[in-house]
């Protein structure tokens, strides 16, 4: 981690270091951290630029580590996970705690099954390298979040 800052970024911070499940420490670690962040980010405005730079952040982290492991989506770069599930957690709360678990679980489901739409963003890009790898590795996150979001949508609505 302390080869480059991008690395801090990109490995959540150490979660995705986790031995076990990265992913889904990293997930951990961005709920608790949004949690946290919004104690100081008051207004969706300012969430969203939050998460607007951390799109870029994670876009560039993701490249630069990429790069230096010379692998094309390491496991252990989990800030994918963090900001698609900032994103999820942006537009779902304030919904309590049970809706949450429920956001993480659906989020975690698609990111780490890749069927239909996750699995054809996975494979867009799977295996580029430099700025297009770093976008395929955020970019599946991100058809996760959508997915997670739109059945959410779709249990309140029923």
């Amino acid at each position: 981690m302390r080869g480059h800052p991008a690395h801090w970024i990109a490995f959540g911070f150490g979660s995705g270091l986790s031995p076990f499940a990265p992913g889904t420490a990293g997930t951990l670690w961005a709920w608790l951290a949004w949690l946290v962040l919004t104690q100081w980010l008051t207004t969706p405005a300012e969430q969203g630029w939050v998460i607007a730079l951390g799109l870029v952040a994670a876009w560039w982290s993701s490249t630069v580590t990429a790069r230096h492991l010379r692998i094309a989506d390491p496991s252990a770069i989990v800030v994918d996970e963090v900001i698609a599930f900032w994103i999820v957690l942006w537009l779902v709360l304030p919904a309590g705690f049970w809706a949450q678990l429920v956001a993480f679980l659906l989020f975690r489901f698609f990111d780490a099954v890749k069927r239909g739409p996750v699995g054809w963003a996975d494979r867009l890009f799977h295996g580029a390298t430099g700025w297009r790898g770093g976008f395929g590795i955020v970019l599946d996150d991100l058809v996760a979040a959508f997915c997670t979001l739109l059945v959410m949508a779709l249990w309140r609505a029923w």
